[in-house]
């Protein structure tokens, strides 16, 4: 458990074990969230990341993609697909 003291401005300091436990640097954001009456503070891009993991939980097995070439695959294909279509736009 750490402890921080409020300023007359509403201020605080996050303890050092808490800003490395989120990964949190000079000029880094927070946010606060609420749930089940508890107040939680995150790292805002590692909450992106996690909300992304989520919302694309599955997909991949949906695809067909088993290992990390079929990945690089995947991008190839899409990113030759957009190249033929911007091309095709220009004749």
């Amino acid at each position: 458990m750490e402890l921080a003291k409020i300023t007359s401005k509403g201020q605080i300091t996050i303890p050092i074990q808490i800003r490395k436990m989120l990964n949190l640097k000079d000029g880094d954001k927070v946010v606060f969230m609420t749930e089940g009456g508890r107040v939680i503070m995150e790292n805002p891009t590692r909450l992106a990341v996690k909300e992304a993991q989520e919302a694309f939980e599955g997909l991949a097995e949906e695809l067909g993609l088993k290992s990390e070439d079929d990945v690089i695959n995947l991008v190839k294909e899409v990113r030759k697909e957009l190249w033929e279509k911007k091309h095709a736009d220009n004749d």
